[in-house]
């Protein structure tokens, strides 16, 4: 088989970031996560896509909703436990959940099975968002533009 040539990409060609940027006391959980990068790879600027792939035992996130931005995931090969203010339910491949901007319901996707499961996720760059994390006292504040994490009150961690 060939290999694509731009537009086209392999999505296993774009590094992948593991872990996550939280304050170190946060860590925990998402410490294997393991992001791709497609649309920045892809040069877009106006929305983020990501191939996310959680090995057994690990999040998302911690749960969490946004401000300004919208999210979107699909669900590309195993199987994960999407956690809200409703409870928990399981996604397989094929499966999507939205979450729509300034909706203060909290979520995460968590692998529980055993093996590894793979995401996309998909949202937009809107400027000024903050994300809020509903068990912890930790903002995300992105009003400057990168997200700074701070407690509840602004003070920096």
């Amino acid at each position: 088989m060939s290999r694509p040539t731009s537009p086209a990409f392999d999505p296993m060609d774009v590094a992948p970031r593991i872990g996550s940027g939280y304050p170190e006391q946060f860590q925990k959980g998402c410490e294997a996560r393991e992001k791709r990068r497609l649309g920045d790879h892809g040069g877009l600027v106006n929305f983020g896509v990501n191939l996310t792939t959680l090995p057994p035992g690990q999040g998302s996130a911690i749960r969490h909703w946004h401000t300004m931005q919208d999210e979107f995931v699909y669900v590309v090969s195993g199987e994960l436990t999407l956690i809200t203010d409703a409870g928990e339910q399981i996604l397989t491949a094929g499966m999507c959940a939205a979450f729509p901007k300034n909706v203060p319901d909290g979520h995460c996707l968590v692998n529980r099975s055993d093996a590894p499961a793979s995401y996309l996720e998909i949202g937009d760059r809107t400027p000024g968002d903050m994300g809020h994390y509903p068990e912890l006292d930790l903002v995300a504040d992105g009003r400057a533009g990168d997200y700074v994490f701070t407690r509840k009150d602004g003070t920096p961690y």
